[in-house]
């Protein structure tokens, strides 16, 4: 299944005595980097969210996950200063404030709102109930992802689809005047190989002439790149519909693709063909824009 690199989920609920709210957000990227965004109190879990991605066949994508988890139920917690931290973030203030001569604005509600300067600590820590209540939330938010992933793929796919087929059906367009290219060359070879011949008084065997003339007419001939696109094209078909993440693969295919169109380009001498390869590579470019938002 085509899925986009490109999504966004949201989930908030009440379990657990927490008010949990859960943000996904993907960009697209080569490989998968996720990064968790948690308070402190819940840091343990960042590397478990991370591994959860994964095993829910996330494999390509920059996702950032906003965790926030508020405590309902606050019997038994207690609240105390990190003195070292907020030392340490006042400071960075101060050097801001001094540095580019910014207004003094610094108060107590102001440095408040830095959570990270508060300790917060639970009583009988049941890290295994966290993890429960946050995948709960968490699942619902994936579920959303993932939907939009899928939905902008199922779009991605029928529009790459589409052009590929305009690119296919251009082959044999090409193969038909490369046909008439090459007996056409192959005609002003002779003639232009007897008139040498000729002006020089010399003679060779007929079928020597027509040995040489045939085998430089061959050069210009397309047969072998033609073949190779109407491969690319089955495996591209082949890919769109595996369940198996294929961006990287069709971007590959895209880059051949793309070299055997440059390669008939370069052997042609008929303008009609050239024509036809310069509309192929914009097609192709367009595909290759598609092809990198897909996962």
């Amino acid at each position: 299944m085509i899925r986009s690199m490109t999504a966004y989920g949201r989930a908030k609920q009440q379990t657990g005595g927490k008010d949990i709210t859960v943000e996904i957000r993907s960009v697209n990227n080569r490989y998968l980097d996720c990064a968790v965004k948690i308070s402190r109190m819940y840091g343990f879990l960042e590397e478990r969210v991370k591994s959860y991605i994964k095993e829910k066949g996330i494999s390509r994508g920059k996702i950032d996950v906003y965790i926030n988890i508020d405590l309902i139920d606050t019997q038994g917690v207690s609240v105390s200063l990190d003195s070292a931290y907020a030392q340490s973030y006042l400071e960075a203030l101060y050097r801001l404030r001094d540095t580019f001569g910014l207004r003094d604005d610094i108060s107590v509600m102001r440095v408040a709102a830095n959570k990270d300067i508060f300790a917060v600590t639970k009583p009988d820590e049941d890290t295994e109930g966290d993890w429960n209540d946050v995948k709960f939330v968490l699942d619902e938010a994936l579920d959303e992802f993932l939907s939009m992933r899928e939905a902008e793929g199922a779009r991605l796919r029928d529009d790459i689809a589409a052009k590929k087929e305009a690119l296919a059906a251009r082959v044999p367009e090409i193969e038909a005047l490369s046909r008439q290219d090459t007996a056409g060359y192959a005609s002003k070879l002779e003639a232009r190989l007897r008139q040498v011949l000729a002006d020089r008084d010399l003679k060779i065997e007929e079928s020597r002439i027509l040995t040489e003339c045939a085998i430089f007419a061959d050069k210009v001939a397309v047969d072998e790149e033609t073949v190779r696109l109407d491969s690319h094209f089955r495996a591209f078909d082949e890919m769109l519909d595996s369940e198996e993440p294929v961006g990287r693969k069709l971007d590959f295919l895209i880059q051949e693709m793309n070299r055997e169109t440059n390669t008939i380009g370069s052997k042609a001498c008929d303008v009609r063909i050239a024509k036809i390869v310069v509309d192929m590579k914009n097609e192709i470019e367009k595909i290759r824009e598609q092809v990198q938002n897909i996962e």
